[in-house]
């Protein structure tokens, strides 16, 4: 068993991507290869084979490595739920709600999940790669640290640090982290990576050399920026508020403050007929109209009443109404379907405080937070066009009342979601419901796409996309150092 570490100055420096494309090269090969990210905080999670949840990024590297997401690839998943405080998840399962500097303490006993979790994977799988969190070099974090170097000295890994170029001052990353650290941290680092690299190399390589001068470190490959590389984010939404290739159905998706599994509308964004906009704070108010849409999809939420109180003070209550009496279509996925009933209720302040809060009062449900997350993932068909859908859910609330007579889906042999008696209002609990094709386009031919044949087949893109990513880096990493530090 061996095991390599990717570390990355930054947010978003492509640590991901990088650990999704060596899994994927090294599968090609024939090694047996694992994702594993001791410590993680996003709202974009995934089921595990073994019904636990991770980061979504961690199950698409397993998808990469061609092997079963598992909760040991992600021992440690932290669901922000405000400002200050998470929902804390350990191998899979709920343990808890904590404030930052409660968690910050906690971090010792979470040490001992990393490192059963990082056992049990040892056992199964010849290498193992390992994604750090955030920056190493955040020294108000270093205390009790197991998201980055601290994880790297407790299974005494090497180390390769992602600086991404298109940010801008990547030599400044570079060198200012690699200052950052202890000096057995430094020995520990034993490479660069460059990403998102725009332009002529040669006009790079001077600053190349100078870096391994300066830091006496090699520099193990420069990645070129791959244009259109869509593939499931950790948690930012992306660079761009607005993506899409065409005009013909207008999608608009309000940016919720805790939207979680916001890759449900990936295939939205590849869709050719589709205008995709994610609406951010401030975008809609008082007496402003929404963008000119043909479906509002209200997200999936992990503070389902907190972000329908921010829905209302930024005006979108009534721009959604208004929306429905011009005709429009309103679609709520988990959270986004628990806002349309008329309350939520959180009797025991499993997402916030206690509390009920009045819902949109578009469909006749009624939802009660309740202790016990349901975790799966499930098939079935659309309701009415009876076409194969599947996907995953991920929610505590249990939602009641007669709307739920007339359900959008059937998962499991079990109705699901809502429909509205005109047909304009839809809910569901299910996420992944644009990834078949088949359902895509039903679910939006109800909304006025008129295309039938033009949905993207969301999985073999992926499969495809991580070719994709692999060839890119089998081009351009010097994998013959990588190799030496996995002792293959």
């Amino acid at each position: 068993m061996a095991t390599l570490m990717i570390q990355g100055t930054t947010s978003d420096a492509g640590k991901s991507t990088v650990v999704a494309g060596l899994c994927r090269m090294l599968a090609r090969r024939g090694v047996s290869v694992a994702p594993f990210k001791p410590q993680n905080m996003a709202l974009n999670s995934a089921v595990t084979v073994d019904g636990g949840e991770i980061g979504r990024s961690t199950a698409l590297q397993a998808l990469a490595a061609g092997v079963e997401p598992h909760s040991d690839m992600n021992p440690v998943l932290l669901k922000p739920e405000s400002e200050r405080g998470a929902q804390v998840i350990l191998r899979g399962r709920v343990h808890g709600h904590m404030d930052a500097l409660d968690y910050h303490a906690y971090k010792r006993t979470a040490r001992e999940s990393v490192l059963a979790a990082w056992r049990s994977l040892s056992s199964r799988y010849d290498v193992i790669i390992a994604e750090g969190a955030g920056s190493p070099a955040e020294i108000n974090l270093r205390a009790n640290d197991i998201a980055n170097m601290g994880f790297a000295e407790m299974v005494d890994c090497p180390v390769l640090l992602v600086g991404d170029i298109d940010r801008g001052g990547v030599f400044a990353q570079l060198v200012g982290t690699l200052e950052l650290l202890s000096e057995g941290e430094r020995a520990r680092t034993k490479g660069f990576i460059v990403n998102r690299f725009r332009g002529d190399i040669a006009l790079l390589e001077p600053g190349l050399e100078w870096l391994s001068e300066r830091t006496d470190k090699p520099v193990l490959g420069t990645l070129p920026y791959l244009q259109g590389l869509l593939l499931d984010a950790e948690d930012s939404i992306g660079r761009s508020g607005r993506v899409g290739q065409g005009t013909t159905l207008k999608v608009v998706v309000p940016a919720l403050p805790r939207i979680s599994n916001h890759n449900d509308f990936d295939p939205l964004r590849l869709h050719p007929g589709v205008e995709l906009s994610f609406i951010g704070p401030n975008q809609v108010g008082p007496g402003q109209a929404t963008p000119p849409a043909d479906l509002i999809i209200l997200p999936g939420s992990k503070s389902t009443r907190s972000d329908l109180a921010w829905l209302r003070a930024q005006g979108w209550e009534a721009a959604i109404k208004r929306h429905l009496r011009y005709g429009g279509r309103l679609l709520g996925i988990c959270g986004g379907f628990q806002m349309l009933g008329r309350a939520v209720h959180d009797p025991g302040g499993l997402e916030g405080s206690a509390g009920s809060t009045p819902g949109l009062g578009l469909l006749d449900v009624e939802t009660r937070m309740v202790t016990g997350k349901q975790l799966r993932n499930v098939s079935g068909r659309l309701l009415g066009e009876d076409v194969p859908i599947s996907g995953y859910e991920i929610h505590n609330g249990v939602s009641e009342g007669p709307a739920l007579q007339r359900a959008l889906c059937e998962l499991e042999g079990i109705p699901d979601g809502a429909v509205s008696a005109d047909g304009q209002v839809m809910g569901t609990y299910l996420h992944g419901l644009f990834d078949r094709p088949e359902a895509c386009a039903a679910l939006l031919a109800r909304c006025g796409l008129d295309s039938q044949g033009s949905a993207v087949d969301y999985q073999a893109h992926r499969q495809s996309e991580l070719d994709r990513l692999a060839d890119c880096l089998e081009t351009h990493l010097d994998m013959t150092p990588i190799d030496r530090l996995l002792g293959l």
